[in-house]
């Protein structure tokens, strides 16, 4: 019987560093305004939240 071991490195903080960062290009582009860009950043910290509470914790696989 084989065993793999999987490890989850995503870092959640970098992926909405990386988003705001995006999010700034094009408002400096001119693609969004600042209630545009204010809504898009709510947006995204609400998503990361979301996204942080589902990460928090160890994975389980069901039957073990």
């Amino acid at each position: 019987m084989r065993c793999a071991v999987v490890t989850y490195n995503f870092d959640a903080e970098r992926w909405r560093e990386n988003q705001r960062a995006l999010l700034a290009a094009r408002r400096e582009r001119g693609e969004l305004s600042d209630a545009e860009l204010a809504a898009a950043i709510e947006e995204l910290d609400r998503k990361y939240d979301e996204m942080v509470a589902r990460l928090d914790g160890t994975f389980q696989l069901p039957g073990r």
